[in-house]
C-alpha cells in the first residue's frame, strides 16, 4: 500500500523562522511581520489544512504542540517519526539541537491504542555522533516494490539509510542533488514523490548523470509514469506532494498551492488520472518554514486494533 487514510498533525505552538536549520535549507525565508502575525497566521493555515484534509473522510488524528520549549518547526512531523504496516515505529535523529524536543512519547503511546505497534527504532543516539537522518524528509519511500530512495547531504546520512533500509527490507537508492545554486538539497522529499502509479521529480538536482539514470531506472522498472519537474518548480515546492487515500479507495494528491500554480497543464493532465488535487494555502509556513504539504504530514500505516 502506497498511500494511507491515517495521518498525523501537529498543531503548532511556537511556529517561526528556524534560524539553526537556514544554512542548509535555502527554500526557507524570513518575512517582514511580527512574530505574533506569524502565529496566527501559521496556526490559521494550518487549521483550514486540516479541515480539507478531514472533509475528504481521511483519518486526520491532531496533537497540539505544547508552547516550551519553543519548537518553531514542530508542524512538519513526518523528520521525527514514520510508522509502518508491521508495526515497526522509527525514531530519527535531527541535525537541529531545538527539533529534538518534537520527540514525544505520549504521541506514541496514545497511537499506540489505536494502533498495533511491534517495535521501535530508536535512531536517536547517532545525533551524539553528528550522524542524521531526518525521516520521510530524507527518505521517499516506494512501499509496494520496497525501495527507498534518499538524497544524501548533512541531514541525510548514508551509512544510517542504508541501515533503515536493512531493517525494513528495503532496497537502497541514493544519489546526491543540488539546487541551481549548486547547494545540496537537504530532503529528497521536496524534490520526490512517490504516487501510486506516478514519481514526480526534480531530475535537473542529479548532476551526476550515472546516478540520474540509476534513478530513472528504478523508478520506470515499477511502470510509474515519471513527471519531471523543473528547478523553478521545485522551489515552488512541487516535489513536495503526498498521495493519501480516503475511505472508498479513493486518491488525493495533498500540495500546497504555490505547487499547484507552478505545475504545466500537461503535467496536471498526467496526474488528473491517478488523483484528485487537494491544493492547500499554506503560504506562511512554507515560506519561513521552508517546508510544504508533504513535510505537515506524518503517514500512520500501522495497522488499527
Amino acid at each position: 500500500m502506497q498511500a494511507t487514510n491515517n495521518i498525523l498533525l501537529i498543531r503548532p505552538a511556537s511556529f517561526g523562522f528556524n534560524s539553526q536549520t537556514e544554512t542548509s535549507n535555502t527554500f526557507q525565508k524570513q518575512i517582514a511581520a511580527s512574530e505574533t502575525d506569524i502565529m496566527e497566521k501559521a496556526r490559521a493555515e494550518f487549521d483550514a489544512v486540516a479541515a480539507q484534509l478531514k472533509s475528504t473522510g481521511i483519518n486526520v488524528i491532531v496533537f497540539e504542540d505544547h508552547e516550551f520549549p519553543a519548537k518553531p518547526d514542530a508542524v512538519f512531523p513526518n523528520n521525527w517519526i514514520s510508522f509502518h504496516p508491521d508495526g515497526t515505529v522509527i525514531l530519527y535523529p535531527m541535525q537541529s539541537c531545538n527539533r529534538r524536543p518534537e520527540r514525544r512519547k505520549d504521541i506514541i503511546d496514545t497511537l499506540g491504542k489505536e494502533f498495533f505497534i511491534s517495535r521501535i527504532l530508536d535512531l536517536t543516539g547517532y545525533e551524539k555522533e553528528n550522524k542524521f537522518l531526518e525521516g520521510t524528509g530524507s527518505i521517499v519511500f516506494d512501499h509496494i516494490h520496497k525501495l527507498a530512495y534518499a538524497c544524501l547531504s548533512p541531514r541525510t546520512d548514508k551509512d544510517l539509510f542504508v541501515q533503515i533500509c536493512s531493517h525494513l527490507h528495503y532496497k537502497p537508492v541514493y544519489f546526491r542533488a543540488t539546487s541551481k545554486e549548486g547547494k545540496e538539497i537537504y530532503h529528497t522529499n521536496v524534490m520526490m514523490c512517490m504516487g501510486e502509479k506516478f514519481a514526480v521529480l526534480c531530475l535537473d538536482a542529479i548532476t551526476n548523470e550515472a546516478e540520474k539514470a540509476h534513478v530513472i531506472q528504478q523508478v520506470t522498472l515499477t511502470g510509474r509514469t515519471l513527471i519531471s519537474i523543473s528547478f523553478t518548480q521545485m522551489e515552488n515546492f512541487a516535489g513536495n506532494m503526498l498521495e493519501l487515500k480516503a475511505p472508498g479507495k479513493k486518491s488525493f494528491l495533498a500540495l500546497s498551492q504555490s505547487a499547484m500554480n507552478s505545475l504545466t497543464g500537461n503535467q496536471k493532465q498526467q496526474i488528473e488520472p491517478f488523483c484528485e488535487v487537494l491544493h492547500l494555502s499554506i503560504p506562511t509556513i512554507e515560506t519561513i518554514g521552508g517546508g510544504s504539504a508533504r513535510c505537515m504530514i506524518a503517514e500512520i500505516f500501522l495497522q488499527p486494533l
